[in-house]
């Protein structure tokens, strides 16, 4: 088949750049390795930047995002046994972040798509290969239901995550690749209880990191640092509970409400960067490009900011023959990655109890923390990276 713009990914930034392009006329055609249950079954975060809602009301698919997500106007710090707030609209002008589920987003994109009857293929497994985008023709190939079969198209969106075909198709010596890898992870556990609070409380303390999210108002998601050779069936239900309440303050302790787990996993923390973000007529977005630490809840919002840029490209280039936008979509999208991955490297650093530290050093993270939540110019810079800088 032919089509303008083959997607490779069916996450949420592929689905974002699909219906973002359809709904300018281009016509693009998405292939996912997983199945669509699979790509719904992952759970990720769900702290959206206004860009995100944004780009999610553009697309057409925001009536329940706005219906049923939750409006954060700041997050707590818990050092020292006790709490500070980071107020987001008085420190950014009026700034929020909008709590929602990633996977709820990958499920209304999802069932927009549907409902155009777009091209979407699930489960190609590890067939996928990418062709001649260092020309004027490039190809996608592919096997589904036992048939090899080939699109031919113009361009090439690699928005297939970290282990993806996209980067791992570039040319040796063609990408640079800068790395930092964290030496724990994040245990997070969901379950169906209220949150311990209204806002998403931040902990730094001797046993390690903690946060407290949450889904809805039914729905939390609890995480807990842990040492990188820690697996999950090691931790019990009850064993994490007792935890958690070992890392919060006494009021958090005492609003605490337990329940039965629904997911329980270890995700490994790094920071990583490939540049440049285009080949040719292929072009990386989202994970497929840069892995930032979950500390600042970037990851989701990055892809976001990736897809607006590429999008705009990709329209420009269609619409008025224009290359200017895809010429300089790399240089665009990495100033915005970088300034997120200073962002997301630094919150992780002054929040989490790292191995081998001493008695100076947590001295200093205490210090750093006293100075942030007490002078307004220091809150400030937290708000602001938090909501998200300007585009």
């Amino acid at each position: 088949m032919r089509t303008q713009v083959a997607i490779i990914g069916a996450g949420p930034a592929g689905l974002l750049l699909g219906q973002l392009l359809y709904r300018a006329g281009i016509a693009n055609i998405i292939l996912e390795r997983q199945s669509a249950d699979h790509v719904l079954g992952r759970i990720r975060a769900g702290v959206l930047e206004q860009v995100t809602v944004d780009l999610m009301d553009e697309c057409g698919v925001g009536e329940r995002l706005h219906r049923e997500g939750l409006v954060h106007q700041g997050i707590e710090l818990l050092f020292k046994g006790a709490r500070h707030r980071i107020d987001f609209p008085g420190l950014t002008g009026g700034k929020t972040v909008m709590v929602y589920g990633q996977t709820e987003v990958t499920r209304d994109l999802m069932a927009a798509r549907a409902a155009e009857g777009l091209p979407t293929v699930y489960e190609v497994g590890d067939s996928v290969s990418l062709h001649g985008f260092d020309g004027t023709s490039p190809q996608v190939r592919y096997r589904h239901g036992g048939v090899e079969r080939q699109v031919d198209c113009e361009f090439i969106a690699g928005c297939d995550g970290f282990h993806g075909v996209s980067r791992a198709s570039v040319p040796k010596g063609a990408i640079h690749e800068y790395e930092k890898v964290y030496p724990f992870g994040w245990l997070g556990l969901l379950a169906d209880v209220p949150p311990v609070f209204h806002e998403l409380i931040y902990a730094h303390t001797e046993r390690g990191f903690a946060l407290c999210s949450m889904r809805s108002p039914a729905r939390s998601r609890y995480y807990l640092q842990v040492p990188l050779e820690e697996r999950a069936e090691q931790w019990t239900d009850e064993r994490f509970w007792a935890e958690l309440r070992a890392r919060l303050d006494p009021q958090a302790r005492e609003r605490l409400v337990t329940g039965p787990s629904i997911e329980k996993s270890i995700a490994p923390l790094r920071s990583f960067v490939a540049e440049p973000m285009r080949f040719g007529r292929l072009f990386l977005a989202g994970d497929a490009a840069h892995i930032v630490p979950p500390t600042g809840a970037k990851g989701l919002n990055l892809a976001a900011s990736d897809v607006k840029y590429l999008a705009a490209g990709l329209i420009e280039q269609y619409r008025e023959r224009s290359a200017a936008g895809l010429d300089h979509y790399s240089e665009r999208a990495l100033r915005r990655i970088w300034r997120a991955e200073r962002f997301s490297w630094w919150f992780t650093m002054l929040m989490h109890k790292f191995p081998g530290t001493g008695e100076f050093d947590r001295k200093v993270q205490e210090a750093e923390l006293d100075y942030l939540v007490h002078s307004r110019a220091a809150s400030t810079a937290l708000a602001e990276n938090y909501v998200g800088l300007p585009l």
